[in-house]
Formats: structure tokens, sequence, C-alpha cells
């Protein structure tokens, strides 16, 4: 469960950077009161530390990986 919700941060985040580059827009703060609101910022934390979390991902066994993924 916190695989996977750490990877839907990740991505969430992903996408934010995206719009960044590629349109100088950056969503989560248009959308949570700019980039210095305290639920901006929030959000901005949980995204870097799903980003931590998933680092663990690369040095994981395979097998106990996609194990896990089946069973959810």
């Amino acid at each position: 469960m916190l695989d996977r919700t750490s990877l839907i941060l990740v991505i969430i985040g992903a996408l934010n950077w995206g719009s960044v580059g590629l349109f100088r827009f950056d969503f989560v703060g248009w959308l949570f009161g700019g980039q210095a609101a305290t639920f901006s910022r929030i959000i901005f934390t949980l995204v870097g530390l799903a980003g931590l979390w998933c680092i663990s991902l690369l040095f994981r066994d395979r097998d106990e990986t996609s194990s896990e993924i089946s069973h959810m």
C-alpha cells in the first residue's frame, strides 16, 4: 500500500515538474494557493518523501516486488 501511494505521489510530482519545465506553470502551487502556501508545502514535502521511499524500490528483489504487486 505504501509503495503504491508513494508511486502515485511521485507521478504527481513528475507531472508537476513537467508542467513547470514545459509551460512555466506550477500546477500544485496554483491548485493550493501558491508555492509558499502551507498546504502546497505539505504536498511538496509528501512528494519528496515519496520519492525517497521509491528509491528503496531500486534495491528490492524483483520477485518480491512483483509478488507484492500481484496481491494488491
